[in-house]
C-alpha cells in the first residue's frame, strides 16, 4: 500500500507536473465564465515554470541534500562489505537491446566496480528490484550479477537482492540477507542527494552503514546562486530535489526513517 501511495503522491509532488496541472487547469477555467480566475491560475503556472526552470532554487534544494554527507574517507580501514542501491540501470532497454544502459545515476555502478577492485576481500551487495508502478519491468539485480561476473568478480562475493521496490525495502531486505555482525564496516553507495533518506532507512532497519555518496550533480554551494540557462535542466533538477524532500518527510511520518534529516554520526 505504501509503495502505491508513494508513487502516486510522488507524481503529483513534482514541480514539472504541478506546472503542467496549473496551466491546463487555468486554460480550462478560462473557457468558463470564470475567465479572470482561470487567467490567474494560468499566470501562477507560468511563474512556477520560470522559477523552477531558471532560478537557482533547484540547486539550493539539491545541495541541502547532497552536502549532508561528505565524500567517504577510508581512514586506512578495509570495508567488510559494499552495498549498492538500485536505480542506475534502465532494465527495460537493457533487456531489449542486450546492452547495459545506465541512467543519470550510473555513477553508482562505476563506484561499485571501482570498490570491488580496490577491496578484493569485501562482499558486494546489490539491492534493487523494479520500482515501476504502471508496468511490470525487469529487476536490476540479475543484470548487475552478469555485469560483475563479466568484470571477474567472484560469485561467492556477490549477493543480489531483487525484490525491493523502495529504499525502505532496500534496507530491510538487505539486512535480512547479509546479517551484519557487530564491528563490521559496510559502505552504502548511492546518489549524494539520496543519501540522507537511505541512511535514515538503514538506521531504522538496524543496519549501521557508512555513506559513500556519488552522483553529486553540482559543483558545491557556489551553484546556489547560479541560474540555469536551459528550462528543462532546471525543471529536471527541481523534480529530483522535491522528490527526495517529499520522500524524507514521508519516511519520517510513516516510521521508515530513524530521523527526519539524518546526518553523519
Amino acid at each position: 500500500m505504501f509503495f502505491v501511495a508513494s508513487k502516486i503522491a510522488g507524481f503529483f509532488a513534482l514541480p514539472s507536473n504541478i506546472v503542467a496541472a496549473l496551466c491546463v487547469a487555468g486554460i480550462a477555467v478560462m473557457m468558463t465564465r470564470h475567465r479572470v480566475a482561470g487567467l490567474r491560475v494560468l499566470v501562477a503556472g507560468i511563474v512556477a515554470l520560470l522559477v523552477f526552470g531558471y532560478s537557482p532554487l533547484a540547486n539550493v534544494m539539491l545541495l541541502s541534500l547532497s552536502e549532508r554527507f561528505p565524500a567517504w574517507q577510508s581512514g586506512g580501514r578495509t570495508p567488510d562489505g559494499i552495498i549498492v542501491l538500485g536505480g542506475a540501470i534502465d532494465s527495460e532497454i537493457t533487456e531489449v537491446r542486450h546492452s547495459l544502459e545506465m541512467d543519470s545515476s550510473g555513477e553508482r555502478i562505476v563506484a561499485m566496480l571501482q570498490l570491488a577492485r580496490q577491496y578484493p576481500s569485501a562482499k558486494i551487495v546489490f539491492t534493487g528490484g523494479s520500482g515501476n508502478l504502471i508496468q511490470a519491468s525487469a529487476s536490476e539485480a540479475p543484470i548487475i550479477g552478469r555485469l560483475l561476473e563479466s568484470f571477474g568478480v567472484a560469485r561467492d562475493r556477490v549477493t543480489l537482492e531483487g525484490n525491493s521496490r523502495t529504499t525502505a525495502e532496500n534496507a530491510i531486505f538487505t539486512r535480512r540477507l547479509v546479517q551484519p555482525k557487530p564491528g563490521e564496516l559496510w559502505l552504502l553507495v548511492t546518489s549524494s542527494f539520496h543519501m540522507p533518506r537511505s541512511i535514515g532507512a538503514f538506521r531504522k532497519a538496524g543496519f549501521d552503514v557508512e555513506a559513500y555518496p556519488v552522483d553529486w550533480r553540482t559543483n558545491g554551494w557556489s551553484d546556489a546562486t547560479t541560474p540555469f540557462n536551459k528550462l528543462s535542466a532546471g525543471l529536471a533538477r527541481s523534480d529530483v530535489a522535491i522528490h527526495e524532500w517529499t520522500g524524507l518527510i514521508a519516511y519520517w511520518l510513516t516510521g521508515r526513517s530513524s530521523e527526519l534529516f539524518p546526518k553523519p554520526r
